[in-house]
């Protein structure tokens, strides 16, 4: 299965004028043959932390967006949305959540485990509780959001019954060194695919300092080896081919996953 990676600039705090932009993003990835389109962390606003503001319903314009776009290519979908608390959420407040749109238009959700407290992100939005792992057309993708990245103990949980991982970011170019080294390190450890999608351009912290981001999106295979990168700072669609084949002739190969202790 083709995927792809979309590194786009945001808009701040700007859905609509971001959907017009990205459109023939996903239009060019889909043309490309992609079967998974990916798109970056709160891809519609910015990493903001204005949730009262920006936070949307959970079938708002943003999710709406992704569903459409899935619909009219016929392809799978994704990005991340700041969502408004849902019933029976374990959290009050608004979720930085994963959306994953499928062809058909049903819309599946992660919500991301690790809001990034040296942002502030933790006193704006609430902590998710579940990871989960989503069939797309027989590859079995597990969603992750930017500093998710940083906690191996998620990833290593889900490695059984992952094929290949999708990392949706705002990563910062100040610390571009550790998005690329820690997007290799997971594939390598859990011998699977790994999808990692970054921002480029400028966004604002929480002091409304300018923040650069250069993207540097990658996909991974199983051994560690970068099958697609994008170039620094420019908008781009990178795709390639990720084959579940491929994962388990690398874990029957290289049999290091049964010796890992929880």
């Amino acid at each position: 299965m083709r995927v792809a990676a979309i590194q786009h600039d945001i808009v701040w705090e700007n859905p609509q004028r971001n959907f017009e932009l990205l459109a023939p993003l996903v239009a060019e990835a889909a043309y490309a043959g992609a079967r998974l389109v990916a798109l970056t962390e709160m891809y519609a606003t910015g990493f903001s932390m204005a949730a009262e503001r920006i936070a949307e319903d959970a079938a708002g314009p943003s999710t709406q967006f992704l569903a459409e776009q899935a619909q009219l290519h016929q392809v799978w979908v994704c990005g991340s949305v700041p969502t408004k608390a849902r019933p029976l959420a374990p959290s009050s407040r608004p979720t930085n959540s994963f959306v994953l749109a499928s062809p058909d238009g049903v819309v599946q959700r992660y919500d991301k485990l690790h809001p990034f407290s040296y942002a502030g992100e933790d006193e704006h939005y609430g902590a998710g509780e579940l990871t989960f792992t989503f069939d797309v057309e027989g590859v079995r993708v597990t969603p992750f959001v930017c500093y998710d990245l940083r906690f191996a103990d998620a990833w290593w949980a889900k490695a059984a019954s992952t094929d290949l991982y999708v990392c949706v970011a705002n990563w910062p170019a100040a610390r571009r060194m550790h998005w690329q080294t820690l997007l290799r390190a997971r594939a390598i450890e859990n011998q699977a695919y790994v999808l990692g999608t970054n921002r480029v351009g400028q966004g604002v912290d929480r002091s409304g300092a300018t923040i650069e981001y250069l993207g540097d999106s990658l996909v991974i295979d199983p051994l560690g080896e970068i099958l697609a990168a994008a170039d620094a700072g420019v908008e781009q669609v990178v795709t390639a081919v990720v084959d579940p084949q491929q994962v388990a002739d690398v874990r029957s190969s290289f049999p290091f996953l049964r010796d890992r202790r929880s």
